[in-house]
């Protein structure tokens, strides 16, 4: 599973729509889009705070293990 896709399910699982996530970021919700999307990398400081957030290890949001 790729890290875009894993971001995508996280937020899927925990109900929450990429608005809410975008918010929590202090980002657009289009830019978050465009992250779930593989359009633009996602900035290592975004991808802490959601590991932090979805109280998962770097290497699981990043698609390097499937142990949260």
């Amino acid at each position: 599973m790729t890290y875009q896709e894993r971001l995508r399910a996280l937020r899927e699982d925990n109900d929450l729509t990429q608005t809410q996530i975008a918010t929590m970021l202090g980002i657009a919700q289009t830019t978050y889009s465009q992250y779930e999307l593989d359009k633009r990398p996602m900035p290592i400081e975004y991808i802490i705070a959601l590991c932090k957030f979805y109280n998962v290890s770097s290497d699981y949001l990043l698609g390097l293990s499937d142990k949260k």
